[in-house]
């Protein structure tokens, strides 16, 4: 693996990503020799961890807890010996270094975040806000820096930058660029990162010492959280922990990292030894959010553009290039739940936003039946779910949802026996269609070879019957009342995989049009598992679960092997993963490879939906994702737009995003893929190549 070790595409600053930490140091109160023996003892750790930013709480080199001892000339004067200590034994350590400390300014002092690089200090920013309420007197000792603009300050035995109107950027590594506000910084209505941010930065860091008290660390999640979210950025935030005086508070040491709404990372609290609390930033996906927000950039423009008047002060950050891994909770499933807590929630969200709008449409159409092809596979299944719900919600009888199955050359006896067994157990007004004779006729009648006993299955072979049982369903649906409801999902229409027109892409409403596959799955083992139908439905909902996805439109071959979907268009697993880094966040194939690699090289480790099978656990190596990743970047981009310009109306579910013209996505049908294509060519190791 040594060939692979030294490619770039392993390197995780190739793809944007910055590796910070936050940092609860040993610390005595008052000994400022040994703070700063704290503050350097992490400072290798992170080192060693392959940390870029590493953030220490507020005043963690003179300790937070000091009352009046802030104005003692002795403990000032050691803070700036011990500041000139930390750089000399960090000047070949590789992580930036932002801690606080008390510095003194024109005959006062202030409460600052001092940002060092390979012993250099960069910059000094003071707090803005001091708190002066219930426990906290800091306006008794400090100034504070909200005035503080286009100012210096001596630290380190320089004069440096110093003020609110700062951001600091590697000029080696696009996109890392911070920002800082100090502890009560971002309890105040108007956040002075918000600035930083609206500037430049794509990571906000808050020293901070906040004593702890029930209900705090929730409060200080939903800080960080809005923070992160409102900003679009990363937020790291890094509180005081044991060591503090605790004449009349107590401190945990909490530490956590977000990034646009999510948690990343988040340290165990109350702890006696120091601790790094790590994760790697995802910058890309951020700037890849501002360039989507408008409303960021309106932001900025109200704020008289901060990027004009904000001083950069840029450093070299020289990351050494090697395969560091990637520390980070990558999601395989984007587009399932994951919430322990909210699982539940979220499940009946998904599901009840396609019923309630069916619910809409039935009541706006006046619509005497709902007319449904049921397969036995597993998207009419769910839309026939969602029918059943729709109908009970509204009290209609199930007998108005007209259900048909229709068999053509290839239907199994064990989908077709699902597909009446489930129409049996919800009691709906059920038929079956055999569409084999009017397929021959049109096949003889447009003289293809199957009509004359060869074995022709090509793309007209299976057209034909797919069309013909959307053309029966649009009849019966005039004949009846009523209306036909789309089952095609969203991964479907990323790889166009449906015929167009008369065919499975055309319905009158498409309850599944903003469902991908792997979500439609978790949702039936939700209704099983939370009864929302009875136990007849629920036994064939796990049969059903159990079986090979196939368009069942090609015979079995001599072995018995039956049509398989995934063989033909890549796990729908993997497809799904594309579609919501794609989409989504419009991320490039190569940052989109790197990331599945990581999620889906070993089963054994890393993040999976809540109560997913153990038998369904698969992994893929590098070149079979790049395979699969290749072939749908050829289908979304290159092929299948057209079938998405003429999509049937239907609910947006996810966040992830949907593919209606009228909605999240709006691209040209005559795009070519080459672009990104080439991107994924040139960015993979030979091993990730086939």
């Amino acid at each position: 693996m040594a060939e692979a070790a030294t490619h770039r595409f392993y390197d995780l600053h190739t793809h944007g990503f910055v590796r910070v930490a936050t940092a609860t140091p040993r610390v005595r109160t008052a000994d400022v020799a040994h703070n700063a023996e704290g503050i350097i003892e992490q400072a290798r750790t992170a080192a060693d961890r392959g940390v870029d930013l590493l953030l220490y709480p507020e005043l963690a080199l003179s300790s937070y807890a000091l009352d009046d001892l802030h104005l003692q000339t002795a403990l000032l004067d050691m803070v700036d010996m011990q500041l000139t200590r930390i750089a000399r034994e960090t000047c070949e350590l590789a992580p930036v270094l932002v801690f606080g400390a008390p510095l003194r300014r024109n005959g006062r002092i202030y409460n600052c975040a001092i940002v060092m690089a390979r012993g250099d200090v960069l910059g000094v920013v003071p707090k803005s806000f001091l708190p002066n309420y219930r426990e906290y007197y800091e306006k008794r000792w400090f100034a504070h820096g909200r005035e503080c603009i286009g100012l210096t300050i001596d630290a380190g035995g320089a004069e440096v930058p110093f003020g609110t109107d700062i951001v600091f950027a590697a000029q080696d590594m696009p996109g890392f660029a911070f920002g800082i506000e100090i502890c009560e910084d971002f309890w105040s209505p108007n956040p002075p990162g918000t600035l930083a941010a609206l500037a430049g930065a794509t990571i906000l860091l808050n020293p901070s010492a906040s004593n702890i008290t029930i209900g705090k660390s929730d409060e200080r999640h939903l800080l960080s959280r809005a923070s992160s979210s409102r900003a679009v950025c990363a937020y790291a935030y890094s509180a005081s922990g044991h060591g503090e005086s605790t004449t009349d508070l107590a401190w945990d040491g909490q530490g956590m990292i977000y990034e646009l709404g999510d948690l990343l990372v988040e340290s165990a609290r109350f702890d006696l030894e120091p601790e790094l609390c790590v994760v790697d930033v995802d910058t890309q996906r951020i700037l890849a959010e501002r360039l989507r927000m408008g409303t960021f950039n309106d932001a900025a423009e109200a704020a008289g553009r901060p990027e004009d008047w904000f001083r950069r002060v840029e450093f070299a950050h020289g990351a050494s290039g090697e395969d560091r891994g990637l520390v980070r909770p990558i999601r395989r499933f984007p587009f399932v739940p994951n919430r322990a807590n909210k699982l539940d929630e979220d499940c009946y969200e998904a599901f009840n936003i396609q019923v309630d709008a069916l619910m809409r449409r039935i009541e706006s159409t006046k619509a005497k039946s709902l007319v449904i092809g049921i397969s036995g596979g597993l998207d009419s299944t769910h839309a026939l779910l969602v029918c059943a719900k729709a109908c009970d919600r509204l009290g209609r009888p199930r007998t108005d949802i007209r259900g048909y199955t229709m068999p053509g050359f290839a239907t199994s006896e064990g989908t077709k026996s699902n597909a009446w067994k489930l129409m049996k157990a919800f009691g709906i007004t059920a038929e079956e269609i055999d569409i084999k004779p009017a397929a021959r006729q049109m096949l003889e009648d447009i003289e293809h070879p199957f009509s004359d006993g060869e074995p022709v299955y090509d793309t007209t072979f299976e057209n034909v019957q797919a069309g013909l049982r959307t053309d029966y369903l649009f009849r019966l649906s005039g004949h009846h009342g009523g209306f036909v409801i789309g089952t095609g999902d969203l991964s479907e229409l990323a790889l166009g995989w449906c015929t167009y027109g008369v065919g499975d892409q055309m319905s009158h409403y498409g309850v599944n049009a903003g469902v991908p596959k792997t979500l439609i799955q978790y949702l039936i083992r939700w209704t099983i598992a939370t009864g929302q139908f009875d136990e007849g439905v629920d036994a064939v909902l796990a049969d059903i679960l159990d079986t090979e996805i196939s368009p069942e439109l090609v015979p079995a071959d001599a072995s018995g092997k039956i049509q398989s979907t995934e063989s033909i268009i890549g796990p729908y697993e993997l497809n799904d993963f594309f579609l919501h880094h794609i989409i989504r966040w419009g991320q490039k194939p190569s940052h989109v490879a790197f990331l599945a690699w990581h999620a889906w090289k070993d089963a054994k480790s890393g993040l999976w939906p809540i109560d997913f099978p153990e038998g369904a656990k698969n992994e893929y190596d590098l070149s079979t994702i790049a395979n699969w990743l290749e072939n749908f970047l050829k289908r979304f981009f290159g092929f299948s737009q057209f079938k998405r310009s003429a999509l049937p109306n239907g609910p947006k579910v996810s966040a992830g995003g949907a593919l209606s013209p009228r909605g999240d996505w709006r691209a040209p049908s005559d795009a070519v893929a080459d672009v990104w294509l080439a991107e994924l060519a040139a960015s993979l190791p030979p091993e990730g190549k086939a």
